[in-house]
């Protein structure tokens, strides 16, 4: 049995060191969804694993996404029917294992004059979808003619809406869900490190032997591994350039660009999948008190680490809104946020962006280096479950001792709740609790469904904080707001590596983007405390803050390269 390695942030040091120490059985670059998934398969399996991550965890595209854990109704139109059906089926095995993080919503698609489906189309592709992903009989969807449909949701254009069907999907949050899943695998003994690069591979009778890694601080270690697999998202082709020269296929990759408006100017009591007049589909996605609006798709080749929010992608999606939803006017001043990510496709000869395949693929190089690509955030399990089982054929050599893959039925870090407790009960209770400890309720709602069981720790930290004198690093006593916040911070340096606000006000929380007046009220106080509990000197405190200053400009405003 592998100890469990609590993601604490003084800790990363101490990883990277002993991954130096001894060799591992598998050695994952790029700490998305793709490489947390690899990493908890792996050490189910107990396998000895290290991850290393050249940014934060989830600081790519698995932050940047739609946010729906769904099983790509589109591509039944392209045919790719078994994407559909091992995706739409994983959305259930998710939110069995992390019911906190992945929620069912139900789902509107209109059915529109000259639009992507007709209503007997949508009946049967709704039919189909249903099927494939094995719906219980009482989730199934249901078909509304117009008046259902506008009664439904209101917003509709009530001139181009002739029906619509009605369906289950499954919201979470991207980056949440990559940090819950890479805690379980640090509790099954996988050592994961953010801010730690591989700069260079190691070889041994001309195959990989693992990877030179230097940290934040230009520390350099050198650690070996059986097996390397580079699961660096859209930076995968640069990690296989290091290789060598890029042979057989390669990345296409293309930019999804989404807009956040405030819950009043686009008050919707669904989310919708709407489409827009272009021929592409696009939804529109209730969360808190903000809606938010997604995805444009188009081809890509700038800079990777900040791909860029043009203005002309913002008014693509406020004309996309407005199509559908004219009554609301919505106009540049109405968005109060936005986020581009980017998506790690193959390549294929004469395609345009939206027709590119969504599924994944594995590479092996001469060497041996294991790179995957593609592929959905649903799929994530399924992903892993196909790479681990490759690196035992080919690497590790069948090894009796390897166990089959076990993830799923293992519920996440945050799940647990007793008794079966629907996660909705237990965040009213957390809610009623705050309020009578004389804290804030609403924060402490959402809690609930960020972090699951741990919610309760952080609350009770948020009550000791509320009632004392000082807090660690803060001068003075705290307002229940931010007692609640220092608490969840705190949390995230000790079990999630935390290691600067953009960390936690971006990925951790998505507060930047869908609570900004929580941010403008609180980041001095949690800067400060920040600095206090991981000793940050007055440069690395302006470092800091810099940085959550550019997260925030690059959030609130379009800039061209």
């Amino acid at each position: 049995m592998q100890h469990r390695r609590p993601l604490a942030t003084q800790l990363r040091h101490r990883y990277l060191q002993e991954m130096s120490q001894r060799e591992l059985d598998l050695l994952v670059i790029g700490g998305g969804i793709t490489g947390a998934g690899i990493a908890l398969d792996a050490a189910t399996r107990g396998l000895t694993v290290g991850l290393v991550e050249r940014r934060d965890f989830a600081s790519g595209t698995s932050s940047r996404s739609t946010k729906l854990i769904h099983g790509g109704l589109r591509y039944l139109k392209q045919g790719q029917l078994g994407l559909v059906r091992e995706v739409a089926r994983e959305r259930s095995v998710v939110h069995r294992n992390a019911p906190y993080i992945v929620i069912p919503e139900k789902m509107l698609l209109p059915v529109v004059h000259g639009g992507t489906y007709g209503r007997l189309a949508t009946s049967f592709g709704l039919w189909l979808y249903d099927r494939l992903a094995g719906v219980a009989e009482g989730e199934r969807h249901v078909m509304l003619t117009k008046e259902q449909a506008l009664a439904t949701e209101p917003l509709l254009r009530r001139d181009l809406v002739t029906g619509a069907g009605l369906y289950t999907e499954y919201r979470t949050d991207d980056a949440r869900l990559t940090v819950e899943v890479l805690k379980t695998a640090a509790a099954q003994g996988a050592l994961c490190v953010n801010y730690a690069s591989a700069t260079a591979f190691l070889y041994q009778y001309g195959r990989i032997a693992g990877a030179r890694v230097l940290d934040e601080r230009g520390r350099c270690y050198d650690i070996r591994s059986r097996a390397v697999v580079n699961a660096a998202g859209p930076w995968a082709d640069a990690v296989r350039r290091m290789d060598g020269p890029l042979r057989g296929k390669r990345l296409h990759l293309t930019k999804g660009v989404h807009i956040v408006v405030s819950r009043s100017r686009l008050p919707l009591r669904h989310a919708v999948y709407f489409d827009v007049p272009d021929g592409r589909m696009v939804f529109a996605i209730p969360r808190g008190n903000c809606t938010y609006v997604g995805t444009t798709d188009t081809d890509y080749d700038g800079p990777l680490d900040d791909p860029p929010v043009r203005a002309d992608d913002v008014d693509y999606l406020l004309r996309a809104a407005n199509h559908m939803f004219p009554g609301q006017h919505l106009g540049a001043s109405d968005v109060i946020a936005r986020w581009s990510g980017l998506r790690p496709l193959i390549h294929e000869d004469g395609k345009a962006p939206s027709a590119l395949s969504r599924r994944d693929e594995v590479f092996v190089s001469e060497t041996g280096l294991v790179t995957i690509a593609g592929g959905k955030l649903t799929g994530y399990r399924k992903m892993a479950e196909r790479v681990v089982n490759l690196l035992v054929r080919r690497f590790l050599e069948g090894e009796a001792g390897v166990r089959p893959c076990a993830t799923e039925r293992l519920p996440l870090a945050g799940a647990g709740f007793p008794c079966g407790q629907p996660v909705a009960e237990w965040a009213e209770q957390l809610a009623r609790t705050a309020e009578a400890w004389g804290l804030d309720a609403a924060q402490a709602a959402s809690l609930a469904w960020r972090y699951g069981m741990a919610a309760k720790q952080i609350l009770e930290q948020a009550r000791e904080w509320l009632a004392a004198p000082r807090v660690p690093g803060v001068c003075g006593p705290v307002s229940p707001l931010e007692a609640v916040l220092l608490a969840e911070l705190h949390y995230g340096v000790t079990e999630e590596m935390v290691t600067n606000l953009s960390d936690f006000l971006v990925r951790r929380t998505g507060r930047v983007w869908f609570e900004p007046d929580v941010v403008e009220q609180t980041s001095e106080c949690l800067l400060a405390a920040l600095a206090g509990w991981l000793n940050l000197d007055e440069a690395a405190v302006a470092a800091c803050r810099r940085q959550l200053e550019a997260d925030w400009l690059a959030s609130r405003g379009p800039r061209d390269p």
